[in-house]
């Protein structure tokens, strides 16, 4: 019998040691293969550092073997495990970007936040580049959520997320799908779904609409892959719809724009988001048990896919969407909040009194609001 134990002990050290030899070889290739990104280590955001911070790159990986890249900002001096947020967006923007700036006020406030580039964008792997999907880019909030549960200064029970603009409406199925997630806020939002399948203002939201649209999706697929779409237009047309010169003035003025950004510059591959059109992604955001934050600006031409998340996400229905679900279970940590006078881009950076980058900052970014929600939400 001795002798049995002490063979089956053996055995199972052998095992126990070729698994550890097999974990550390993983992850040896994967540090290996997270290493092989060329980030830019100077300084080269659109806004200023602040002295408030400390901040480093660092790079994470998902579970579709994609490496992310991202910045991570820190309070100065900071001790002990400190609650954590990470930001994405705006869709077709980088991190040096608007979520880099709202990542940078956060810390300043207490919080260990991340700014990432999704999944083939700006510094993140992915081939080939500027392309997207609604599984893809759920997974790079849940994955960005893997890292920062892992950091020795932050605690793992409070972790928060803040999506931007189309990472709005990814933040909140992602919410929906990661009960980690504490608290979440959906800024400026956008419902990539919706968007691509109904056209702006639901104006395309019908069956011979989608079929044109998919025909010529069919016709790319086959005569120009790679094409790309263009980003924000470029130079603006006088009688552009004032929503595209508020976009012209943040991605394409020295105000925000970027040389990684696709939004500034050739924008996302033609079928780059063909998975968005035959989707639709927040069908489980009224089971969300976790606060949510809806902020959008009362000029913001988006407005419509905030209220009508918000409403949907509370009560189970609300227009725009098919389906009919229950009322949430938790209605009570959720809210939504209008900013007076905002427009869709005044949430990106707070704003400015004139446009082309110039005038007053109008500083219409409630930080100190954001910062409480994430505080009381994420006890």
């Amino acid at each position: 019998m001795r002798h049995y134990l002490v063979g089956h002990l053996t055995a199972g050290m052998l095992m126990a040691g070729m698994l550890l030899a097999c974990a550390q070889k993983e992850q040896t290739k994967t540090e290996e293969k997270m290493q092989s990104l060329e980030l830019t280590q100077e300084w080269d955001k659109v806004f200023p550092l602040s002295e408030k911070v400390d901040h480093r790159k660092v790079t994470f990986e998902t579970q579709y073997g994609l490496t992310l890249a991202a910045d991570l900002y820190t309070p100065k001096n900071a001790q002990g495990k400190l609650a954590a947020i990470a930001v994405s967006g705006p869709f077709g923007a980088v991190k040096e970007q608007s979520s880099g700036l709202y990542a940078m006020r956060m810390a300043e406030r207490g919080f260990v936040a991340l700014a990432f580039d999704p999944s083939y964008t700006g510094e993140s792997s992915g081939e080939p580049r500027r392309t997207a999907s609604p599984d893809i880019n759920t997974e790079d909030f849940m994955a960005a959520v893997d890292f920062l549960s892992k950091q020795q200064n932050v605690d793992s029970d409070k972790i928060g997320i803040i999506g931007i603009c189309g990472w709005g409406g990814i933040a909140l199925n992602a919410a929906a799908a990661d009960t980690r997630i504490k608290a979440t806020v959906a800024s400026t939002m956008y419902d990539m779904t919706r968007v691509s399948g109904n056209g702006y203002f639901d104006s395309d939201d019908n069956e011979a609409s989608r079929h044109a649209a998919r025909e010529a999706m069919a016709r790319q697929r086959l005569t120009n892959p790679m094409a790309m779409a263009g980003g924000v237009v470029n130079p603006l047309p006088t009688d552009a719809p004032q929503f595209v010169k508020d976009y012209y003035d943040y991605y394409i003025t020295p105000r925000g724009y970027h040389k990684r950004s696709g939004n500034s510059n050739d924008g996302w591959r033609t079928i780059g988001t063909q998975a968005f059109s035959n989707s639709r992604f927040l069908y489980y955001i009224n089971e969300i048990r976790s606060a949510v934050l809806v902020m959008h600006g009362e000029k913001a031409h988006s407005r419509y896919f905030g209220e009508a998340a918000y409403k949907y996400m509370v009560e189970g229905k609300a227009e725009g969407y098919n389906v009919v679900g229950k009322p949430n279970p938790n209605p009570e940590n959720k809210q939504l909040l209008i900013i007076p006078g905002a427009t869709h881009c005044d949430l990106y950076d707070g704003g400015y009194t004139e446009l082309v980058g110039k005038g007053e900052p109008k500083n219409l970014i409630p930080w100190d609001k954001l910062a409480a929600f994430f505080a009381e939400n994420m006890k």
